[in-house]
């Protein structure tokens, strides 16, 4: 096990680098910062300073090169914008990225799951055809149009919940609610194919033919070996995850990674959109590891070596 993520781990420093690499050229195909960082009426001399200061005056490859050798050791520079390390503004807004995709998973997971094995157990009633109705609407209605709905109806209609910022319970719910819905609709349909498949297996029967109750069978036995391709899609769907968390973080006022990467966008703050890019590609690829593990405790008979 221990080399197999070593193994693991050795070969996500390519993929990385990777990203970083395309990253950078994409950062300096949308231009000169220099124009919104001064004011209109800046001097040539002041521009001229400024992107001397930043190493804008050089040569694309010899910023590279820069880039490359401070990316090694987590340092991406100075924020154009704010002044400021640039890891250290996304390591400061993480952990509200973090509570915001926590809760979505668990909205998710809570939902999605125990949705998809009553369609599968109720295969043909109204109940069934309800849930796959709702799952085909969760999978057709993007994010962000659910999200301005949502502080539409439950903020300014009906007051029931602020319309964004952190700080409370309250301000989660909005956010949270507005990622996790297209989340669920993918693991409730997941979890009902696999589970179909599951329940005609042979062990199912017997189980069943020795009078084993049908909730143990349905939720301990089948559920189980039906939960690897959920863990699966659980793990490809993190990346879909942290980019519904940039949209969902700037119309709610998250103050989260995503909304500090659109900002950062919008200024070509270029080590800020380095940095978060980054710190994503570094959280795919660990959450993508941990999946591949947890499929040796759900099935024993998975071994790394």
């Amino acid at each position: 096990m221990g080399a197999y993520i070593a193994r693991r781990l050795l070969l996500t420093i390519p993929v990385i680098a990777g990203i970083l690499v395309i990253t950078f050229l994409l950062t300096r195909l949308s231009g000169d910062p220099t124009d919104l960082m001064l004011p209109p009426n800046a001097t040539d001399e002041a521009r001229e300073a400024f992107r001397a200061v930043h190493g804008l005056d050089q040569p694309l490859w010899t910023q590279f090169f820069h880039f490359a050798s401070n990316a090694i050791v987590g340092d991406f520079g100075a924020s154009l914008r704010f002044g400021q390390p640039a890891m250290l503004l996304v390591l400061e807004r993480l952990p509200a990225t973090a509570e915001l995709a926590a809760a979505t998973m668990a909205i998710a997971l809570l939902i999605g799951i125990p949705a998809g094995v009553m369609a599968a157990v109720w295969r043909g009633s109204s109940t069934d055809v309800s849930i796959r109705t709702i799952m085909l609407l969760g999978q057709a209605v993007p994010s962000f149009f659910l999200g301005v709905v949502g502080i539409i109806v439950f903020a300014v209609w009906l007051r029931w919940l602020p319309t964004g910022g952190r700080g409370s319970f309250g301000q989660l719910i909005l956010p949270a609610a507005t990622l996790a819905f297209n989340l669920v609709a993918l693991i409730a349909r997941v979890t009902r194919s696999s589970m179909l498949d599951v329940l005609k297996q042979d062990y199912v029967r017997t189980a069943r033919a020795k009078g084993v109750w049908e909730s143990k069978i349905i939720w301990l036995h089948a559920l189980r070996n039906a939960f690897i391709p959920v863990l699966t899609v659980i793990g490809l769907q993190v990346g879909l995850l942290l980019g519904g968390v940039v949209v969902t973080e700037t119309i709610f006022s998250w103050p989260g990674v995503g909304r500090l990467a659109i900002q950062a966008i919008y200024a070509r703050d270029f080590p800020v959109v380095q940095a978060v890019v980054f710190v994503f590609a570094v959280t795919f690829v660990l959450v993508n590891l941990i999946v591949d593990l947890l499929y040796a405790v759900l099935d024993p008979r998975i071994s790394y070596r």
